[in-house]
């Protein structure tokens, strides 16, 4: 396998994984499910190479059903971590100072996906990155009632985690993934941030034909958006 050419060294799966071996890779994935420090950790290219080398052999020796399952008992973890700090921190956590860790418009973001998806963005945030950090600490923030929470948590954390580790066993095998696994790697990042290049640009061109209401020509001048931390319970 050739190393991912994208970002630093550090973060190369493959790199991740040679290292710190299941132990890395569980660490990664409960970061990134709902710690605010984990949204620029690799999530999805991380687990396809995790299923490719479980399959070749290559690092990880464990049986793949173990794999999965610890990788989806991570996820679901970090997802109700990440619920806890919503409820318990409120509204300051949209009022916190954009830091290097910390900014303000991917914790909008995250917002305004669950506020459009409702309690299903559980599941589809987990296939689009940085917004998989912040959806459930929005959720808890939204004072989403915890059941349903808990409910598609799990089948997030189970359509992710397993079958994302999964799809990279099955390429795995195939010659044409082995002989071209960089291109398949920065293939998946492409297609995790699809979802998010879409939305930016239904946004510009919803702005773009929005007409502007002003005072002086007899509009009503804009509402101030509302307070995440006022959501109603879903």
């Amino acid at each position: 396998m050739t190393s991912l050419a994208l970002g630093p060294a550090w973060l190369d799966p493959e790199h991740l994984i040679q290292t710190f071996g299941l132990i890395g890779i569980l660490l990664v994935v409960f970061a990134e499910s709902g710690l605010l420090i984990g949204f620029f950790l690799p999530g999805d290219s991380l687990l396809f190479t995790t299923g490719l080398l479980v399959a070749s052999g290559r690092y990880l020796h464990h049986p793949l059903w173990l794999v999965c399952l610890l990788i989806v008992i991570a996820a679901v973890v970090g997802d109700q971590v990440g619920y806890l700090c919503g409820r318990k921190a409120g509204p300051a956590l949209f009022r916190r100072p954009n830091s290097r860790l910390f900014k303000q418009e991917n914790a909008a973001r995250a917002h305004a996906f669950f506020a459009k998806h409702g309690p299903k963005s559980l599941v589809m945030a987990r296939f689009v990155p940085v917004v998989r950090t912040f959806t459930p600490i929005v959720a808890g923030v939204s004072a989403m009632a915890y059941r349903p929470f808990v409910i598609f948590n799990l089948l997030g954390g189970l359509l992710w985690g397993a079958g994302v580790t999964l799809l990279g066993a099955s390429l795995g095998e195939v010659a044409f993934v082995h002989e071209n696994i960089e291109a398949m790697l920065i293939g998946i990042v492409l297609l995790s941030v699809l979802p998010i290049a879409v939305e930016l640009l239904r946004a510009r061109r919803g702005a773009g034909r929005a007409p502007s209401a002003s005072p002086a020509a007899g509009g009503q001048p804009e509402a101030p958006p509302a307070d995440p931390g006022q959501g109603q319970p879903v």
